[in-house]
């Protein structure tokens, strides 16, 4: 039985529940790990054997509590006995011969009930073991996702030290600009410092020449400091045989370089002591031990913030990007590795296939995903031939061998020039380095000075450029990248007209994120070939809106989802940094025999890997079903709006103390105040008030002058707007720009929720209520349409198909509710006793009728149920809805339950109530046999449920031409 990982966390969450008590070995030990592995949907005796034997280290009889052939063993001891006991006597097992050889358990678990603690056998020596208590599993069921055969990946962080770097660069960019030195000259001349810092402590220069160098040949005031680099510069792009044969010897100790990179003549810096001072406390600095992959945010560190928010300019870490390059196409080249280390030809096949590779990023910054693609290939062919040497027993004399991949299989597109010139500094460093790398494993230096190869960095804006101009498709093996985050609200003029030149042809272009242009260029681009592609994205691409409009021209180009990871958050080390939350999608037009899935328990968290039959544009195991904006409901239900948008500059808003004092001063305003509800407020159990002027008779409002003095407020703030449409409001300013004023009951859905609740907490409110904008309205809704939107089933589609808000919930009517596919049966309000309670639902004929409820506040007006059927205006409902009304009302009546906590309170899942929990799960039951007989075992196959109906409601809505579909 397949659960997805929201799933598991709410069984694992039960699971601790019920099981909170447990305290005897004896007695409750077994039935503890029986239901514990039921919570991945998996029965224990399919994996092992409670009571193994085993040999102890005196030579006696155990008994393994449960054994695991070759993954675990459980050692499970009474409440509040001692786990370092527990855990010594499972370790015996596995060190004495207890356990055969080929049955060792990478994984062993000590438990008290009230504890757990995990050992990875295979993490090495020192790593500690993970210990948590009973109520935090479903916080941690990413450790134990080999019970369902997940691997866990984990990838490098960052060092502190390239942190440290970044700052250094930052303070000699902060001397050089406060001293008048900028723009273009500036960077130049900090691209080729950074080359010399580096060149420094790497062996491209001798060891320190380049600080000993400005130590002792430069004077203390700095003043001649700036000529003796500038004189630096030029020799070393000078090649021996030009050089003047009266240079100082220090200075014919520099290489020659070439590349280009000290071609430009430029203005001499002037420096002073202090700033002197500062550049050779950087030349201290062991720039040998920064990667050359940190130069993107080394000098994001120096570029101003409000530029860098302006470029969408998201430096990338390297943790995300190996999350990229390994199931783009590193994973693939790793296993042929390991399938021919016993075949010299299939080494040097995979050799001559790693020379070939070339790789582009049309977003690339400075180059951070170039650098380190070309360094993990690098080691690749080293291993390689490694493997070569330890086959053929041949050492290697010198390095003449090596006729690999190269920096110009290397292409990239960078709208900046100076991160362009990073790019390729860069480049060469990581080349360099590599060179080192492998002089250390066959004991030769190779030299690549002076540089003759060159990666190919395009200064050039990638949405206006024709990629083919840059690389030929027909050359290229990989696109990748991590493309500029902008959302679609907050492009520049610039922005939007390249958006419109770059994919003007899709439609609806213009409400998606900047970050899709790429894809679709991306998608253009690899027409006719097997490029495999892969972008670090923000999740917007896979979530609300945006998916309908992306993803059907994408299809349509006969893009394949290869590999996905799921939403998560990432935030750098640096200064400044921004907290993202992303996707990462791999691509191409061609299938693989094997697609996948990682998933993140903890969104800052490791990612857990599952294999995937079809990925679909939510990043979902599952068809390719596409959900776009509608303007009304799939089905013949309620209309949800969204709530009032004042306009008002504040001035019609109070607080409790607010309201007070103003009713202090003018009493006859207190008729002309109204509660006033957001999603913060609705959720959280607060409020604030609205003075509401639009019924006000005008000489009732001329004797209020404190309230006019708040209409003359309204009035100016709308006038001094930038906005058209908000100055002509200023005609009417004791209207709303949004009015919505329901005259009955209504439900309300906040637009933003925690994706930390079980449920998105949705409830009724009374008309002398005035809502906000930030929730959603639905008037003329009853108990069951309170119980299907507030089902296990409706938060499964809300989940997969609704945008977020970082990773919040964000739920709209478009995409939401109006694309939900409701159950088929007749969802009127029959009360059981001869009578029909009315409501905006749809009898077997499709009239509709007015508003009433039942077991919810407001008023509701029946009708005896012979004149109603007599009319065709109604039909006895379906019990079903009967059942779901009944379920409905025992969720309200459990939060009635307790009055003084809030909806945050109640579905919090650490607090939330056990009666509450129990209402749910009745209302699951109901609702689920509105759809279906058959129990849905997990939230995925709830998706491919909805997803199917979905296809079959729209088809119909196709083949009929109606805008909806009786439910």
């Amino acid at each position: 039985m397949s659960f997805t990982l929201a799933e598991i966390k709410k069984r694992a969450f039960e699971f601790a529940r019920e099981h909170a008590d447990d305290a005897d070995e004896k007695s409750q030990a077994q039935t503890f790990w029986r239901d514990f592995f039921e919570v991945w949907g998996i029965p224990a005796k399919r994996l092992g054997v409670f009571e193994a034997r085993a040999k102890t280290l005196s030579g006696n009889t155990g008994f393994v509590d449960f054994f695991w052939p070759g993954m675990l063993v459980v050692e499970h001891k009474s409440r509040g006995h001692d786990l370092d006991k527990a855990l010594k006597q499972a370790l015996d097992y596995c060190a004495t011969g207890g356990i055969a050889n080929e049955e060792l358990p990478r994984y062993i678990v000590v438990s008290d009930f009230a504890r757990f603690r995990l050992v990875d056998l295979e993490a090495g020596e020192g790593a500690p073991p993970t210990e948590f208590p009973l109520s935090a599993l479903h916080e941690n069921i990413h450790l134990f996702g080999f019970i369902l055969g997940w691997e866990k990946r984990t990838y490098r962080d960052e060092d502190p030290v390239n942190i440290r770097a970044a700052e250094l660069m930052g303070a000699i960019h902060d001397d050089l600009l406060a001293s008048g030195f900028a723009g273009h000259e500036l960077e130049v001349f900090l691209v080729r410092l950074m080359f010399c810092l580096f060149a420094d402590d790497t062996g491209i220069f001798a060891k320190d020449h380049l600080m000993y160098y400005l130590e002792d040949k430069t004077r203390d005031d700095g003043s001649d400091l700036g000529m003796h680099l500038a004189q630096i510069f030029q020799v070393l792009n000078t090649a021996p045989e030009r050089r003047q044969s009266s240079l100082d010897d220090d200075l014919k100790a520099f290489p020659y370089v070439n590349g280009g990179l000290f071609d430009e003549a430029l203005t001499i810096p002037s420096f002073t002591g202090p700033m002197r001072a500062t550049l050779l406390h950087v030349c201290r600095f062991n720039w040998a031990k920064v990667s050359p992959a940190i130069f993107g945010s080394l000098f994001q560190s120096v570029m101003d913030a409000g530029a860098r928010r302006h470029l969408g300019a998201h430096y990338t870490s390297e943790k995300n990007i190996l999350k990229t390059i390994h199931p783009l196409f590193l994973d693939d080249l790793l296993a042929e590795l390991e399938h021919s280390r016993s075949s010299e030809t299939g080494l040097n096949a995979l050799l001559a296939k790693i020379r070939r590779i070339k790789l582009l990023d049309p977003a690339c910054g400075c180059g951070n995903f170039l650098i380190l693609a070309y360094r993990e290939l690098r080691l690749l062919e080293i291993e390689a031939h490694k493997a070569i040497q330890k086959l053929t027993k041949h050492k290697y004399a010198d390095l003449g061998f090596y006729h690999g991949i190269d920096v110009n299989n290397l292409y990239g597109i960078e709208i900046e020039e100076f991160p362009a010139q990073i790019a390729r500094v860069a480049l060469w460093i990581m080349d360099h380095l590599m060179n080192v790398r492998l002089g250390e494993e066959f004991g030769e230096y190779l030299p690549r000075m002076p540089l003759t190869a060159s990666p190919k960095i395009v200064h050039g804006n990638a949405l206006r450029l024709d990629w083919a101009d840059v690389v030929d498709p027909s050359e290229l093996s990989y696109l990748l990248g991590n493309p500029p985050f902008v959302g679609s609200k907050m492009q520049n003029e610039a922005q939007r007209t390249d958006v419109e030149f770059a994919m003007g042809h899709v439609a609806n272009s213009g409400t998606l994120d900047f970050v899709a242009t790429w894809y679709v260029k991306a998608a253009d681009y690899l027409q006719g070939t097997k490029i495999g592609c892969a972008f670090v994205s923000t999740n917007s691409i896979s979530q609300g809106e945006q998916v309908g409009i992306l993803w059907s021209y994408l299809l349509g180009r006969g893009v394949v989802i290869h590999f996905a990871h799921r939403t998560f958050k990432w935030s750098n080390e640096a200064k400044g940094n921004a907290a993202v939350y992303c996707v990462i999608v791999g691509f191409g037009l061609g299938e693989r025999p094997t697609k996948r899935i990682f998933d993140y328990p903890d969104i800052r968290g490791q990612a857990v890997e599952r294999p995937a039959k079809n990925i679909n544009p939510y990043l979902i195991d599952s068809r390719n079903v596409l959900i776009g904006n509608r303007s009304t409901p799939l089905c013949e239900v309620p209309s949800m709006g969204i709530g009032n948008k004042p306009i008002d500059g504040g001035n019609y808003l109070f607080s409790d103390d607010e309201k007070a004092d103003f009713l202090a001063k003018e009493p006859q305003a207190e008729p002309y105040f109204k509660m006033w509800l957001g999603s913060d407020e609705f959720l959280n159990g607060w409020h604030r008030w609205v003075l509401w002027l639009g019924d006000c008779a005008p000489q009732v409002l001329r004797a209020m002058p404190e309230s006019l003095k708040r209409v003359d407020a309204v009035r100016n703030s709308r006038l001094a707007s930038k906005s058209s449409p908000t100055q002509k409001l200023a005609t009417t300013p004791t209207r709303f720009h949004v009015e919505n004023f329901p005259t009955s009951t209504y439900l309300v859905v906040p637009k933003v929720s925690s994706e930390r609740r079980p449920f998105l907490p949705i409830g009724f409110m009374t008309p002398d209520v005035v809502c906000s904008d930030l929730v959603q309205l639905v008037p003329n809704a009853t108990l069951f349409h309170f119980g299907v939107l507030q089902s296990t089933q409706h938060m499964a589609w809300m989940r997969q198909v609704c945008g977020r808000l970082e990773g919040r919930y964000r739920y709209s009517n478009s995409i939401v509710y109006n694309n939900f596919p409701w159950p088929a049966c007749t969802p009127g309000h029959y009360d059981g006793t001869g009578s029909f309670a009315k409501g905006k639902t749809p009898g077997l004929n499709d009239e509709v009728v007015e508003p009433g409820f039942r077991g919810v506040p407001g008023e509701g007006v029946a009708e005896d149920a012979p004149a109603a059927e007599a009319r065709g205006r109604l039909s006895p409902p379906d019990p079903k809805v009967l059942a779901v009304e009944k379920a409905a009302q025992g969720v309200l009546d459990a939060r009635a339950l307790y009055p003084a906590s809030s909806l945050a309170d109640l579905y919090d899942p650490l607090t939330m109530p056990p009666e509450l929990v129990k209402a749910h799960q009745a209302l699951d039951k109901a609702v689920d046999k509105c759809y279906r007989a058959a129990p849905f075992a997990s939230e995925l196959e709830r998706v491919e449920f909805l997803f199917g109906l979905y296809e079959q409601y729209t088809a119909g809505l196709l083949a009929s031409g109606r805008k909806t579909r009786k439910a």
